[in-house]
């Protein structure tokens, strides 16, 4: 059965409507990712041109997009009553309310066999694509309403299970933002003025900042060695371990260029031209399958030079309104954006004579990173489990 046999496809505009200031999103596939739509980056455009868009391609609840081009077949099931955006250049598959039938495309279109039919279509060589009529063409079987429903129902309880984890760490990030900024802000209260026993010290007095290893693409093979780039960065703030590349190294590295868990990765050089990244500042928290961790030229490496100094306070400190902003005053570049060499060097910030003055805040700091990290942990397992379940059901 061919899926415009069962379904409603249809696509975003293709139109580019004018950038406002504030008006509704417009999310494309640079938005899309697996099971998310990340908000934070996407263009706003006027109401006129939303509600023009929405005439034919109005996302409902239970819709599914599916992204067309460049990185095809990421996959988000929307379960929002009433979505409020528009969208540009993806696949929307239109249940019309059928929970179940939307339930089931869409663990199907996750699983390796829905990736499979999508990518035996793609077309183009720069760029690949999928286009309407081969995604409406799409050939599957499609089992009796009470096998899906035997299918959803595990998948869904590890989703939710998931999901879960995801608000717990969203919630925690948020507290470990606000202390950040209530750390620097108290001080700005009183005109920079600190305690006696406070001093304004540097970034580079406290910590090892460390360039990373530039290699080429000749070393990309298969292995259990990673390299993070500034492309694990989310438009959000967030580290994504997903889409790490595997590198085999063709010379020695040198333990410096090394990262472990929860040491501080800074992102410092941006080729897409989005100085939106630059300075965002993230602790390792999630490994995965990897022995070794090595990172890019475009990061740089942040660690306490002392073991009296906690590496989840330097996190803390690094990762509030304060060090992102003083990062963007030091951007240069046009075609390539990168921080110049004193920025990190520069940044500095109150601290107490005694370390141990601080010893409540970074064992908050420490308790908060370290169940995102077990959490991030417990979900990479339901997502072992649930890809085992997809290519058992499907």
């Amino acid at each position: 059965m061919k899926f415009s046999e069962f379904i409603d496809v249809r696509d975003g505009t293709h139109d580019s409507p004018k950038r406002v200031n504030v008006g509704k999103k417009l999310i494309t596939t640079k938005n899309l990712e697996d099971n998310r739509i990340d908000f934070t980056n996407a263009k706003n455009i006027s109401l006129n041109d939303f509600k023009r868009i929405n005439e034919r391609s109005k996302v409902d609840q239970f819709d599914i997009l599916l992204s067309m081009i460049g990185t095809v077949g990421n996959v988000y099931q929307e379960r929002a009553v009433f979505p409020d955006y528009a969208i540009k250049n993806l696949a929307l598959l239109k249940f019309h309310g059928d929970e179940l039938l939307s339930n089931w495309m869409n663990y199907y279109l996750q699983s390796k066999k829905g990736q499979s039919k999508i990518h035996q279509r793609l077309s183009g060589s720069t760029q690949q694509y999928i286009s309407l009529t081969d995604l409406r063409n799409i050939e599957i079987t499609l089992p009796d309403r009470d096998q899906m429903e035997l299918c959803i129902k595990p998948l869904r309880y590890l989703d939710d299970l998931i999901l879960k984890n995801n608000q717990i760490n969203d919630n925690l990030i948020s507290q470990l933002k606000i202390i950040s900024n209530s750390y620097f802000s108290y001080f700005e209260a009183y005109n920079g003025k600190i305690p006696l026993d406070w001093s304004y010290i540097k970034l580079v007095d406290i910590a090892n900042i460390d360039a990373g290893y530039s290699y080429t693409s000749k070393e990309l093979v298969d292995s259990n060695i990673a390299m993070a780039t500034i492309k694990n960065f989310d438009r959000t703030g967030g580290f994504n371990i997903r889409g790490f590349k595997e590198i085999k190294p063709n010379k020695i590295v040198k333990k410096e260029k090394y990262a472990k868990l929860f040491d501080i990765l800074v992102a410092h050089t941006d080729l897409t031209q989005n100085a939106d990244i630059i300075g965002n500042a993230e602790p390792i928290l999630n490994t995965s399958k990897y022995s070794k961790i090595i990172y890019s030229m475009d990061l740089v490496k942040v660690t306490p030079k002392t073991e009296k100094i906690s590496p989840f306070l330097l996190a803390l400190l690094l990762q509030g309104n304060r060090f992102k902003k003083h990062c963007l005053g030091y951007v240069n570049g046009t075609t390539v954006l990168h921080l110049s060499k004193k920025a990190l060097k520069e940044f500095e910030f109150p601290f107490p004579t005694s370390f141990s003055d601080l010893d409540n805040i970074a064992k908050f700091a420490e308790r908060n990173y370290k169940l995102i990290s077990n959490n991030m942990k417990e979900n990479q397992k339901l997502q072992n489990l649930k890809q085992v379940l997809l290519n058992k059901f499907f």
